[in-house]
């Protein structure tokens, strides 16, 4: 269980703003403007009654509440998937492993340049949306610790916004690894861990309007290259995109009240908007996206 107070958001936002005003990234008024906000947070008693206790749900639990409208517009998607694109459009098709596949949208790409397709995931629900998706593919019910695909399988893996399910990274790429022939590829792409750490976890109602939220894990970027080059893994890219629509938008009455802090399922963005200043300056990249090759290096 996990219990969010709207009022701890906002004020960890002012709190992490502050400290970049502390070592000089703003200036006199931009501390008088967040000291005055951090007065008004506490004074608003409309926030003092939001609190929610959150259930913790198991990605199984999760993704079979949420497959029916995971395709839904998602500004993850917008963020990763160009990035992505670019990097698989450039290497030669062959035997891509689509895990985590989700209800196939990777897949789908994959599919449409040539790859044998073969996707793995932990939901059968959304197994089932993968299937249909992409009929030419062959999608398997299987974990990211144990693949159901043999050594040296793949010519390419891609995972997308499934790595911060996992408490530990290194078992996991090691299995990537060991799927991969030499000289494949491994694309990552993830939720960035700053936006793990202010609460990018996505929410789900319990067939009982329980709220709740995903198993979430913060990797730091140093976990992530650990990981890749213990098991032979070794850098091509990395980009750490941000969102495209430029922070949230400018509080309407900066001088009263904040009322309520929006619907549940929208924290914590409808919360960043509701101190926006304070959130454009402790603005992160939304996403970090990695590509990995095995073994030797050699052009993609």
């Amino acid at each position: 269980m996990v219990h969010e107070d709207p009022r701890a958001y906002l004020l960890g936002l002012e709190g992490l703003a502050l400290l970049r005003a502390f070592t000089g990234e703003f200036g006199r008024d931009f501390v008088a403007a967040r000291i005055a906000e951090i007065r008004r947070v506490l004074a608003d008693e409309a926030l003092a009654d939001a609190a929610v206790d959150v259930d913790r749900v198991d990605t199984v639990t999760g993704y079979r509440l949420w497959s029916a409208t995971y395709d839904r517009p998602n500004s993850a998607f917008d963020v990763d998937e160009p990035v992505v694109h670019d990097i698989v459009g450039a290497l030669p098709a062959g035997v891509a492993l689509d895990a985590a596949c989700g209800t196939g949208r990777y897949a789908a790409f994959l599919a449409g340049r040539g790859h044998r397709v073969i996707g793995v995931d932990g939901s059968p629900d959304m197994l089932a949306r993968a299937r249909t998706r992409v009929p030419g593919g062959d999608f398997l019910l299987g974990d990211l610790h144990r693949l159901p695909v043999a050594d040296a399988g793949a010519d390419l893996v891609v995972c997308g916004l499934a790595l911060t399910h996992v408490p530990a990274l290194e078992p996991v790429l090691a299995e990537f690894a060991r799927v991969l022939r030499p000289g494949g590829h491994l694309v990552l792409a993830d939720i960035h861990p700053d936006r793990v750490a202010q609460g990018a976890v996505p929410p789900v109602r319990g067939a009982d309007g329980r709220p709740g939220r995903l198993s979430g894990h913060r990797h730091p970027i140093g976990d992530y290259l650990r990981a890749a080059l213990a098991v032979g893994l070794h850098v091509r890219r990395c980009e750490e995109p941000l969102l495209p629509d430029g922070g949230p938008p400018a509080a309407a009455d900066p001088a009263g009240t904040f009322g309520p802090p929006g619907p549940w399922e929208l924290w914590p963005w409808s919360l960043a908007a509701l101190v926006p200043e304070a959130a454009r300056a402790v603005a992160s990249p939304a996403l970090v996206i990695w590509h990995f090759q095995a073994g030797e290096l050699t052009p993609p």
